[in-house]
């Protein structure tokens, strides 16, 4: 592992790594906020808990870390900050032919490809649930046992379905305007046909509202949408998974921001709300 950036903000230092991944077959990376409190404390070996942050399509891991403002309430609340890339890259991996956002580098779904010539690379779905996180309890001072997810679009899809498919692992889970059934949304059809086949069954997999009918565990669930979000009808379809959540029980927050769109400035604006919703969780 290598550190190819380092920042000092808000007390704390944002970090920037590169390393090669065994699960994608490629050299990725990823960022890490550590907080202030770890430098404070070096000594008695502190352990802060995680949080993930899954980006959305055409991200990398600098745009959240560089755009949301997470880091001053992370550092007030003591939380480290996982950042990962969302898709393997480099030289052998494939794109989509025609150079679409919407498919290929950049944007991975959060899954494990079954298809070729997607399946011997593009395998997010075991990095961000086992590799990285290996990684991450090996060289940084994280408490396992307190660890949270959050994402933004395609991010919040993965978020979402990867809490619901590790409830013992994850105090709790948040997403700003989540893709939360790929099943039924363009961009989700054209990704799981490719990465996962004709196969339906197999979509489900990953695909939060079904797996909010089938869930067994609940943990606390935060959904911010903007009112203005120009992906909200045709891709995002918050009402499906509000509409899962109510027949089963599921302990949904759901927020419609009033004129607020799909961008960064959205997240920005309501970062610290999740931060301290996950905190809250975390300390519990």
């Amino acid at each position: 592992m290598k550190k190819i950036a380092s920042n000092n903000c808000f007390g704390g230092e944002q970090l920037r790594f590169r390393h090669n991944s065994t699960v994608l077959g490629c050299e990725m990376t990823f960022s890490v906020y550590l907080p202030h409190q770890i430098g404070a404390a070096a000594a008695d070996a502190i352990r802060l808990p995680v949080v993930y942050w899954l980006s959305g399509l055409t991200c990398t891991d600098e745009n959240f870390v560089q755009k949301a403002g997470v880091q001053r309430a992370a550092s007030k609340l003591g939380l480290i900050i996982v950042t990962p890339d969302t898709s393997p890259r480099g030289e052998g991996v494939p794109d989509d032919e025609e150079g679409a956002y919407d498919f290929g580098l950049g944007a991975g779904f959060y899954l494990n490809a079954t298809q070729e010539p997607w399946s011997k690379h593009y395998h997010m779905y075991d990095y961000i649930c086992q590799e990285l996180p290996a990684v991450i309890e090996e060289h940084f001072p994280v408490d396992s046992s307190r660890q949270s997810i959050f994402g933004h679009s395609m991010g919040g899809h993965g978020a979402l379905t990867i809490a619901l498919k590790n409830p013992d692992r994850f105090k709790s889970v948040s997403a700003f305007a989540p893709i939360v059934s790929p099943i039924n949304c363009p961009w989700g059809v054209k990704a799981f046909k490719n990465y996962l086949g004709e196969d339906t069954t197999a979509w489900e997999k990953y695909d939060a509202v079904a797996l909010v009918k089938n869930a067994k565990t609940h943990i606390p669930m935060l959904i911010d949408q903007g009112s203005a979000d120009q992906f909200l009808e045709e891709q995002l379809k918050p009402s499906l998974l509000m509409e899962a959540c109510r027949q089963t029980g599921y302990p949904l927050r759901y927020n419609i921001r009033d004129g607020y769109d799909h961008s960064f400035f959205f997240i920005a604006s309501f970062i610290e709300e999740h931060i301290r919703f996950h905190a809250d969780a975390l300390n519990r």
